[in-house]
């Protein structure tokens, strides 16, 4: 047979578990027509490269990422990092920087509410700073914000508002007042994309573009997009740029759409929404088949749902749907064909979901057909380990995050949250995969920046490691001081592999075209210059791909 591609003397990590190792591939029609020893290749014609012994892997599979929310924010001023001890000091820094950057209309921070040492800021405190601009402090995951009057005036924000999720989603009041601070999507992400809809739509095409040359530079063959809560409008037009791009040629990555909610009435309108672009956003790389939920918040800010309760305050947050609410959910999906993937930080969001799952699955027996995926996970109750193999259940880690997701030494934080016991019980992927759950990974990070915390291979370092140290590709403000513990719970390098390509494949439905190197699926394989089997843990943030092929055509633009 005539191939377009044979590669000989290769170490190749296919990822298909009954048969993880070869050595030599042919690719014909952008397919992988072989895949074995060299032995094999004597059936084959055409140019033959010898790789001496460099290392291929399949296409990445990043299983929840934000594609459209960063092009909200490619260009917006993100703001200035407040580094800070105090109250005082974070005020005192915002008014020196417009003292120091007087005229403008608006300014934005960013700052990690821990700096605050339990104080809070409050609109009058940004109003006295400036009450003739609008002022937004993001903290550091993005689930809350602080606003002065004057910006929540424009957004129509007053005392009358309702929450939208109470305990989840809501406006923190004082005396019946709003504070100006608001937790969680479902209130404060309008503030987030704010002026996104003025975009043109070269803008949009720009930033995606710039997402499409980070994938095929470092091998990211397909993705979720885990959307953006509260923008739907937003969101979908760049699903229409993203569409054109296909059409034209211009979209080689694989995106797995959704339709976004954060609360149980949005549900009718949202099914109706989500089989409408079920049918409009249906070309070769963009598929809109999935329901996103935010059923919680962060353990940071106390919004992640427990079942035992936060050992500072004895409260347990609340979850977006309780397990009725899920499984009527499940149903109407099953009879629509469509599935459910859920942000669920804490055990009792990732319990509703569990037990919504084994209600559905008892009343429609063999007919249940929902793919379901629990992202995140930082908590898990021991109950709860092993439901997510006996319920087929997809479990979805950010292992980027793994190494505490703070820096410094975020053990001593989780311990006053959660207590020691649960502080030391905190991301555990190992103990998931081993009940032979199907375990993913992901980046999700919500802006396109210098893309490294997009990277795979920070992913997997830290995965391995649970520690972000000085040998890390990483924000030096991301630096931990040891292993997050449990140590027990570092993965293997051929886990953290499985894990971003055929795992990743089976969660997005298309393990029969993609995820392993196989023959007659797409011939999307990566090649490195040094064996990541053997590479050394520390540092392997820095490994990329030399050469990328996605359909057995080299696509990496740049060394």
């Amino acid at each position: 047979m005539k191939a377009d591609k044979i590669i000989k003397n290769a170490r190749i990590f296919t990822s298909n578990k009954d048969c993880l190792h070869a050595t030599a591939l042919a690719v014909k029609d952008g397919k992988f027509v072989y895949v074995g020893d060299e032995v094999g290749l004597s059936d084959y014609e055409g140019e033959v490269t010898d790789l001496s012994g460099k290392f291929i892997m399949p296409g990445i599979i990043d299983s929840h990422v934000h594609v459209t929310m960063p092009v909200g924010f490619e260009y917006k001023e993100m703001g200035e990092y407040i580094m800070c001890n105090s109250k005082k000091e974070a005020l005192d820094f915002i008014a020196d920087h417009i003292k120091n950057n007087p005229g403008k209309d608006s300014y934005s921070f960013l700052l990690e509410r821990v700096f605050l040492h339990g104080e809070e800021i409050t609109k009058e405190n940004l109003d006295s700073v400036s009450s003739e601009s609008e002022i937004m402090i993001l903290e550091g995951e993005a689930h809350s914000i602080w606003a002065n009057s004057k910006l929540l005036k424009r957004h129509g924000i007053t005392d009358d508002i309702i929450d939208p999720v109470p305990g989840l989603s809501y406006y923190v009041r004082k005396d019946g007042h709003i504070t100006g601070n608001i937790f969680e999507a479902a209130a404060e992400t309008r503030f987030l994309i704010d002026g996104a809809e003025k975009l043109t739509d070269e803008q949009i095409d720009a930033a995606l573009n710039r997402w499409i040359e980070f994938c095929l530079n470092f091998g990211v063959v397909g993705v979720f997009d885990a959307g953006i809560p509260e923008c739907n409008d937003f969101h979908e037009r760049v699903y229409s740029r993203l569409k054109k791009m296909d059409e034209e040629g211009k979209l080689p990555v694989y995106i797995d759409g959704c339709y976004v909610i954060t609360q149980p009435r949005q549900v009718p309108e949202a099914l109706e929404n989500l089989k409408r672009l079920n049918k409009e956003f249906n070309t070769n790389h963009l598929k809109v088949k999935t329901l996103k939920i935010f059923n919680d918040g962060t353990l940071k800010i106390e919004t992640a749902a427990l079942v035992t309760p936060y050992k500072d305050t004895g409260d347990k947050g609340t979850a977006a749907f309780n397990k009725d609410q899920i499984a009527e959910l499940l149903k109407q999906l099953n009879e629509a064909g469509l599935n459910l993937h859920l942000h669920t930080v804490g055990e009792g969001a990732s319990r509703n979901v569990l037990d919504g799952v084994e209600l559905a699955k008892k009343e429609l027996g063999e007919k249940y057909n929902v793919q379901v995926t629990c992202a995140h996970l930082e908590l898990q109750d021991d109950a709860d380990i092993d439901r997510f193999a006996k319920l087929g259940v997809n479990a979805n880690y950010t292992p980027w995050w793994h190494a505490g997701n703070m820096g410094g030494n975020p053990y001593d934080t989780w311990c006053k949250l959660l207590g020691e016991d649960r502080a030391k019980k905190m991301y555990r992927c190992k103990s998931v995969w081993n009940s032979g759950a199907n375990v993913t990974w992901s980046s999700d990070d919500i802006h396109y920046s210098d893309f490294n915390n997009w990277s795979p291979y920070l992913g997997m370092e830290v995965g391995m490691t649970r520690w972000i140290n000085e040998k890390t590709k990483a924000a030096e403000t991301d630096r931990t001081i040891k292993p997050n513990p449990p140590v027990d719970e570092q993965m293997t390098i051929e886990e953290m592999i499985l894990g971003y390509t055929i795992n990743g494949a089976k969660q997005l439905g298309i393990e029969d075209t993609k995820g392993s190197i196989d023959v007659g699926k797409d011939a999307d394989f990566l090649v490195f210059d040094i064996d990541l089997l053997t590479a050394e843990h520390e540092g392997f943030s820095y490994n990329k791909p030399i050469d990328v092929y996605f359909n057995g055509k080299k696509m990496n633009i740049c060394e």
